[in-house]
């Protein structure tokens, strides 16, 4: 999961929408902001003619992984979305993704199309059985969304953490929509959270 900037808003201004600028200093980031990608993993012989094509499977492991046939008993997780180049720079996993493998460019034995190198990417990863961290409240998965509670992380920063409880951590707010600016969040909202896209700003209460 990563780290979400955010913005607090105290309940006496809630009305007002306004914010001390000291306030907000620590709060525009854009997506992203805080630790980076995990280290790219070593990358095992695969199965298939793409190596962790669209719809394949992978083993267990988010550092070491094979690709297996979805039927294999090894079969731990299936690529929901597949793209090449670092994470950083390209689109965002779907909302459901429960973990991200990043690929390290390689020159294997065999590779995806015989030409002796496999290019650098990741791929979007869903478990095939639960837990799925990745779905609303389920506490993990590399973005947050509508319906993820989150932890103060210091620094003007939140994780998730699940809202029933069961993290490490207990949840302090709850995400209940996402909308474009700051002023179209409810009177209720408390807590300003950096969620990216099209909607970058979820709108936050205690629970």
């Amino acid at each position: 999961m990563r780290a979400s900037s955010v913005c607090r808003r105290s309940a006496a201004m809630a009305g007002a929408l306004l914010l001390a600028s000291a306030a907000l200093a620590g709060c525009d980031r854009g997506p992203g902001a805080g630790p980076g990608p995990p280290p790219s993993p070593t990358r095992a012989p695969g199965y298939g003619s793409v190596f962790l094509g669209r719809a394949e499977c992978s083993s267990f492991g988010t550092t070491n992984f094979r690709e297996v046939p979805c039927t294999s008993e090894r079969a731990a997780a299936r690529v929901i979305a597949r793209y090449d180049g670092p994470a950083a720079a390209g689109p965002p996993c779907p909302a459901n993704t429960d973990f991200v493998l990043h690929i390290s460019e390689t020159v294997p034995a065999s590779d995806e199309d015989g030409d002796g190198a496999v290019p650098q990417g990741y791929a979007c990863m869903r478990g095939l059985e639960p837990p799925h961290p990745g779905d609303p409240g389920g506490g993990g998965g590399p973005r947050t969304v509508v319906g993820d509670c989150v932890h103060g992380a210091g620094r003007g920063q939140v994780r998730e953490t699940a809202c029933d409880g069961t993290g490490a951590k207990r949840p302090e707010y709850k995400v209940t929509s996402a909308v474009t600016t700051r002023s179209a969040c409810p009177s209720t909202t408390e807590l300003y959270v950096d969620l990216g896209g099209p909607r970058p700003v979820g709108c936050a209460r205690p629970v």
